[in-house]
């Protein structure tokens, strides 16, 4: 009477970073996965959304998912995986292998589905979960990522995404509730952003969208459910307060700002229809994030630290793909277009992989007299006023006459 299952999302395979592709890195976190469900006897697996990192993934990215699914259940013949689209994914492309992906005991769920008279079909967004035994202990609610229009309709005229998210998820799980039988839980899925859920500073794909009118309470998880299994944010965390709703976070950093991120999946145990355990289960580093300096600093005290970075294996032992990624932070007081070279010479044996390099400037007293220009003025004012305007505000003092001059010269030749 008891249901192990593992909470996973946001693994975005076929992502690049910074140019650089993570094909080893996602091979790593599969291997492992595979491992940790054989090793664990895990009953079901749960991914929630974004399996892809672009809705037309590449071959080795979709060849990579299937090979995990096959992996996966040859080490461990009786697990059942579930998986919801993301809004990176595309739901119909996810969808369109189901007939043979029946056969590894694997459910994906990316379209919503409607009747012939045109209401949702909630059949199609429940999945049985079973043990080891065969036995049915729960049902899952596979809803994936939600656009609009895909939620139940509504009588009032003024109707908004988020009422028709809390709709959706409130009138399947009464639809689930009247059909399980005494002992069996209920288990929830979803790809969205929750209200109060913790951001990445600067990952696009977790940005909120529509002015944050998407965020979702924890209010439409109703308390009946033993768990839900959120994905999108890519850090991992409850929401609520709640330890039965959570975020399982990305397996791997999406960007600089989750350095400090505690990447990892999450372990569910259910016990006769009641949830008995949570356990977070870390996932190993294959290649770290360095920020160098860890605050910006002046040009010379950067190349200085940067100079003290290991140095690359003269012998070839080293493998390049699995160098640290780094980011390069500065405190610029002016433009320095020869700092990059400068980087790029000091870093040429170092063992990292230069990913970008960061300005920042100091805070200036007159940082609160240049006032933003309105649209009447950006309408009558002269083009070189505006750059020297931009270049005030950015950087403070008068713009340099070399580049004065350079853009009257250009501005002279659009003319002719």
């Amino acid at each position: 009477m008891s249901l192990n299952l593992i909470h996973t999302a946001d693994w975005h395979l076929g992502q690049t970073f910074f140019g650089y592709d993570r094909e080893e890195e996602h091979d790593a976190f599969l291997k492992w996965l595979v491992a940790t469900l054989a090793e664990r006897q895990t009953d079901v697996l749960l991914i929630a959304g974004d399996v892809f990192d672009v809705a037309n993934p590449s071959a080795s990215a979709q060849r990579r998912f299937f090979r995990f699914l096959k992996e996966a259940n040859r080490c461990n013949p009786h697990l059942q995986i579930v998986v919801v689209a993301g809004n990176h994914d595309s739901a119909a492309r996810l969808e369109s292998p189901i007939p043979l992906l029946e056969e590894l005991n694997t459910s994906i769920v990316g379209i919503i589905k409607r009747t012939e008279s045109g209401e949702i079909d909630f059949e199609s967004l429940l999945v049985p979960l079973y043990n080891k035994e065969g036995k049915r202990e729960a049902w899952c609610l596979a809803v994936p990522y939600l656009r609009q229009g895909d939620y139940p309709p509504s009588e009032e005229t003024a109707d908004t995404y988020i009422a028709g998210i809390n709709r959706m998820y409130h009138q399947l799980y009464d639809y689930a509730d009247a059909k399980r039988q005494a002992g069996e839980a209920l288990v929830a899925m979803g790809h969205l952003h929750a209200t109060g859920a913790e951001l990445s500073d600067d990952d696009r794909s977790e940005r909120i969208i529509m002015g944050g009118l998407e965020s979702v309470s924890s209010e439409t998880f109703d308390d009946g459910l033993a768990y839900t299994a959120l994905g999108h944010i890519h850090k991992a965390q409850r929401i609520g307060g709640r330890e039965n709703l959570r975020y399982s976070g990305s397996p791997l950093p999406m960007s600089f700002s989750e350095t400090n991120y505690r990447h990892q999946v999450v372990e569910v145990s259910i016990d006769n229809g009641c949830l008995s355990t949570v356990e977070p289960l870390p996932v190993p580093v294959l290649t770290g994030l360095q920020r160098i300096p860890a605050q910006p600093a002046p040009p010379e005290e950067v190349l200085a630290q940067l100079a003290q970075l290991p140095v690359a294996d003269a012998d070839g032992n080293e493998t390049p793909s699995l160098w640290p990624y780094l980011e390069v932070r500065v405190l610029l007081t002016e433009p320095d277009p020869g700092f990059r070279h400068r980087v790029e010479e000091t870093l040429a044996d170092k063992a990292v992989r230069l990913t970008s390099i960061v300005p920042s400037y100091p805070k200036r007293e007159d940082d609160d007299t240049v006032s933003p220009l309105s649209y009447n003025d950006l309408q009558r004012i002269d083009p070189l006023d505006m750059l020297k305007h931009a270049f005030t505000s950015k950087y403070g003092g008068e713009l340099p006459g070399e580049i004065e001059s350079l853009f009257n010269n250009v501005m002279r030749e659009v003319s002719l």
